[in-house]
């Protein structure tokens, strides 16, 4: 049986990047149209030639790139997307402030090191690059992404066992295979050197790190208690407020299948609990909007316990997708106007 999230099962599919394709300079096709996202075998030549800005052919043929780990921006994004016709690329969208980002991104780095080449790691700091964030559709942090051939692929939202992750990363490689994604890149000897003197990174808090441990092992229901005594030390710690959200998620869908909830919620249109459960499934595919309708249109016509029970679901969604987001923003607004 399938768990609901967190593998490429649940994929939101193939995102249009056109406009960051658009914003670079890149190879033509012949007759002069651009290759983008949607031109990814005028891009694939390009790139086994070894024009990739990150790196350059090596020998017997061999892609050469300064780390299996690189930092892109909106402004070199086109370097993946070139790149990715030799292996998959997983992108990992991340922000600095962002607790289970710290809890993603050294499964994603020794995931990707153990892959030996077939699989390069991309990071995209959320807070600096904006047309990205939007590309890939990236409604909470962290959120992890596949570009195979230059066609991307939404993955999964928020910081998962490193099992599960792995899992995701088999899936990835076998679907570049299966699209004839097949190469292998070398990291350059000078650059792959480790750097001297470099600080080791601050650990986290008591409770986030029993969190991460707990997540670790698929015990979410624990990560749910370390993070709700982190927010009862600390009200203002919103590391821990986000990934309260995030785990209280994936404990609700953990053991439970896209079709057994989608089946319940239609058999009861009116049941606050069946349509809450396939909310949770439609944001943690992406669907926000939808989730948000769901629940909105039944605030109205229920009342107590039961129109709390929504208030609270809502609330919840806002925190993690961020209370800045215009969803979010029109959300709120219309909840206030059904309480109130």
């Amino acid at each position: 049986m399938t768990n609901v999230p967190p593998t490429p099962s649940g994929l939101r599919g193939a995102v249009d990047l056109s406009s960051l394709v658009d914003r670079a300079q890149r190879p033509t096709q012949p007759g002069g149209a651009p290759a983008g996202a949607q031109g990814a075998a005028a891009a694939a030549p390009a790139a086994a030639q070894g024009s990739v800005p990150a790196g350059g052919a090596g020998p017997e043929g061999d892609l050469t790139v300064p780390s299996l780990v690189i930092d892109v921006t909106d402004q070199t994004f086109q370097d993946v997307l070139q790149l990715s016709s030799v292996v998959p690329v997983i992108v990992d969208i991340w922000a600095e402030w962002c607790g289970p980002c710290k809890q993603l991104s050294p499964i994603l780095e020794q995931l990707t090191a153990e892959y030996d080449g077939r699989v390069v790691l991309a990071k995209v700091d959320a807070d600096t690059n904006p047309q990205l964030v939007q590309a890939f559709q990236a409604q909470s942090i962290p959120t992890v992404a596949a570009v195979i051939g230059g066609r991307p692929l939404g993955l999964f939202v928020g910081a998962l066992p490193e099992a599960q992750v792995r899992d995701v990363f088999e899936q990835v490689v076998a679907a570049a295979e299966q699209n004839g994604v097949t190469g292998r890149v070398t990291v350059d000897g000078a650059a792959s050197a480790e750097p001297q003197g470099e600080p080791e990174p601050e650990p986290l808090p008591p409770h986030h790190q029993a969190a991460y441990d707990a997540i670790e092992r698929g015990d979410y229901a624990a990560a749910v208690q370390e993070y709700k005594t982190a927010i009862a030390q600390d009200p203002n710690d919103q590391m821990a407020v986000a990934g309260l959200a995030q785990v209280s998620l994936l404990d609700r869908l953990n053991g439970r299948t896209a079709d057994e909830l989608r089946s319940a919620a239609a058999a009861a249109p009116q049941d606050v609990e069946a349509q809450m459960a396939v909310a949770d499934l439609d944001v943690s595919g992406g669907h926000v909007d939808d989730a948000f309708g769901r629940l909105l249109d039944l605030v109205p016509t229920v009342f107590g316990a039961e129109r709390e029970a929504l208030r609270v679901r809502l609330v919840e969604y806002f925190e993690l997708i961020g209370v800045d987001d215009p969803r979010v923003v029109a959300a709120r607004r219309r909840l206030a106007s059904a309480l109130y």
